[in-house]
């Protein structure tokens, strides 16, 4: 990546508004790029377009905006606006799809929700499940007479093999792909492309070298490097930041409006107190004290950021 220009993204889902774990996320991303005289993508992942209307959409940009985390190309600006969305993107994302079944690396999958969520189903000690590959064992025949009376999702077949790569905040990662993933869904039963495929489809086409976001997708990761190696594509870097909690231990959640934007906006009248707070929990200074993001970027130390869960207060500090 000597000669290759730095190009970070933010990729939100404009589910509801944005809460402070979204906004130190995106922060982070924004800082980690432009430290390195690189730029920004803004893509919107509203692949479900029904949980994420455009009103949403305009909402979260205008926010970034207010921030001052600002992007170089993608959703909002120019002619090619519109391609930034991924609701627009289906076309693109049917025909890598098409790419994995030519080459034989996808299959169809009938099972129900209830039928995954069996006893005798592996999980992960996390709670995550590991698919039993009960459709890949099937035969042509059977597969014929299940698509009588089910639509298919799609999987994608993975072999017994280590993905090795080293995590920018983490450091050396180790995963088996059949024995801590396994089979995943590309394409859902009602023909929509699952965030596995789509997001490594839009990094690569999109030029992204650098992904920066949230612990929670650390196990993601290696999913989309075997993708990248099967559909040509070069891989970016991965970095992942701990999540914002709140005291009881759950991750922040717009379905619990957890220090919603338009509540912080109420708290505070301008951006440099939430960014300044931000950058006390990512470790970037000594007390949360208000800042811009540009003024952040003179000292912007990645090595500085923890690699716990952080614990954000039930109240905020009062900042000036």
């Amino acid at each position: 990546m000597t000669n290759q220009k730095v190009k970070g993204r933010f990729a939100p889902t404009p589910s509801g508004f944005m809460h402070l774990g979204n906004i130190f996320c995106c922060l982070l991303a924004w800082l980690s790029a432009k430290a390195k005289n690189g730029s920004i993508v803004l893509r919107i992942e509203d692949l479900d377009t029904v949980r994420c209307p455009r009103k949403n959409a305009d909402r979260l940009a205008a926010d970034l905006e207010w921030l001052g985390l600002t992007w170089d190309e993608g959703a909002y600006t120019g002619n090619t606006s519109e391609t930034f969305f991924q609701s627009k993107r289906f076309d693109i994302y049917k025909q890598y799809f098409e790419k994995l079944q030519a080459q034989k690396f996808v299959y169809p999958c009938f099972c129900s929700r209830n039928e995954l969520h069996a006893v005798n189903a592996p999980h992960l000690s996390d709670g995550r499940l590991i698919y039993p590959g009960t459709c890949y064992r099937l035969s042509l025949t059977e597969r014929l007479e299940k698509e009588k009376n089910r639509r298919p999702a799609y999987r994608l077949h993975v072999p017994d093999k280590d993905i090795i790569f080293t995590d920018g905040n983490y450091g050396p990662q180790t995963f088996n792909l059949a024995k801590e993933n396994g089979d995943f869904i590309v394409r859902r039963s009602d023909g929509v492309y699952a965030y596995q495929l789509a997001v490594t489809v839009d990094d690569a086409l999109m030029g992204i070298t650098e992904v920066v976001r949230g612990w929670d997708l650390l196990s993601s990761s290696p999913l989309q490097i075997y993708l990248y190696s099967l559909l040509g594509f070069k891989t970016p870097s991965f970095t992942h930041i701990p999540l914002l909690v709140a005291p009881d231990g759950r991750r922040l959640a717009k379905r619990d409006h957890d220090k919603d934007l338009e509540i912080l906006k109420q708290q505070y009248s301008s951006p440099e107190p939430i960014i300044g707070y931000l950058a006390y929990l990512a470790g970037q200074l000594n007390k949360p004290e208000p800042i811009t993001a540009v003024d952040l970027l003179k000292i912007y130390n990645p090595s500085l950021i923890p690699t716990h869960n952080i614990v954000v207060p039930s109240q905020l500090p009062k900042l000036s």
